[in-house]
């Protein structure tokens, strides 16, 4: 064979070589978020990654970066939008101003009732919210329901009326919920979770407001010594991708990002109860008092804190906020 002739069929075989490695090398999928190894969403978010790669059969490799690894909590959205990260989740109500609707389930019992937690995502409700974070350059894939059960601790007495919240020092979330503490005699001062055991101990704070998992994986039992538990706020993290990086994908990959990303959605009731129930027993086997509110209760607590934090809301939202709240009524 002719030496030219042998050069050229030599590159031609290298050419393929690189070619067939390139094609084999998988779509990374890298997902940017705030909590722990030990928390629920992260045995959640292993199992969508293993639910893709055995869909697209590797094709696609879903990288999980917690724990603030890549970006502060605050630096996602931004980061994503801008693609130097391919996608990320956060909590809904992180969104604040930006888009304030998303703040939408903090209204006080407006999403406690399970059943309207399983309709949510194929609900209208969730194609408007959809939409507004498209409006805002970003692509909406995936709503994992996290807690519907907050849990309202004390060191000294149980906080059951709401009498007994007259002139307690309790933590805050943020702005929005803090009319519904307000609105029953209470002093809220929001902060971040990890600071509150310190505050509790200390007595900065006579209270503390958490989601009941969270009361017990932050050891809250070692400072307080009553709880009350109730289904008023609910909390989504949901998962949004950079949209050029989307739109990049082969048909095929989509689809199977959105059916690992559905089946997560429905996981994420079941584990999210199984969550909730577990850590009941625990903080009672810890030693704690707990009080779970009756369904008489429930409607007293709504009446006294629903109105000052839908005012508030629809104050923070005047275009898409009376929207959004007909919807979930809806559910």
């Amino acid at each position: 064979m002719p030496f030219r002739l042998l050069r050229q069929c030599v590159f031609a075989a290298a050419s393929l070589l690189f070619a067939a490695t390139a094609s084999a090398q998988p779509v990374v999928m890298r997902v940017s978020h705030q909590v722990p190894p030990a928390h629920h969403m992260t045995k959640l978010l292993e199992a969508f990654a293993a639910d893709v790669k055995a869909r697209t059969s590797g094709q696609v490799e879903v990288q999980l970066y917690g724990s603030e690894q890549l970006a502060k909590a605050a630096e996602n959205f931004p980061a994503v939008a801008r693609g130097n990260i391919e996608a990320a989740m956060s909590v809904n109500f992180q969104w604040g101003t930006t888009i304030p609707e998303m703040s939408a389930t903090l209204i006080p019992y407006a999403m406690g009732d399970l059943d309207k937690i399983r309709r949510f995502p194929q609900s209208d409700a969730r194609k408007f919210l959809d939409q507004k974070l498209e409006q805002r350059g970003v692509k909406s894939v995936a709503w994992l329901y996290i807690t519907r059960e907050t849990i309202i601790t004390s060191g000294k007495k149980p906080l059951v009326a709401l009498d007994d919240f007259k002139g307690v020092k309790i933590r805050g979330l943020n702005s929005l919920t803090d009319n519904a503490l307000t609105a029953v005699g209470a002093a809220p001062s929001a902060m971040p979770g990890s600071e509150v055991y310190q505050a509790l101990q200390s007595g900065v704070l006579d209270a503390g407001l958490t989601d009941l998992s969270a009361a017990y994986s932050r050891k809250y039992y070692e400072v307080q010594k009553f709880g009350t538990v109730g289904p008023i706020f609910t909390i989504y993290f949901h998962m949004y991708a950079n949209p050029a990086w989307w739109a990049k994908l082969s048909p095929a990959h989509r689809q199977a990002i959105e059916a690992a990303a559905a089946k997560s959605e429905q996981d994420a009731i079941g584990v999210t109860e199984a969550t909730a129930a577990a850590a009941l027993t625990d903080l009672k086997a810890k030693g704690m008092t707990l009080h779970v509110q009756t369904p008489q209760e429930q409607q007293t607590w709504r009446a006294a804190m629903e109105k000052p934090v839908q005012d508030a809301f629809l104050k923070s939202a005047p275009e898409g906020g009376a929207r959004i709240i007909e919807l979930l009524r809806k559910l």
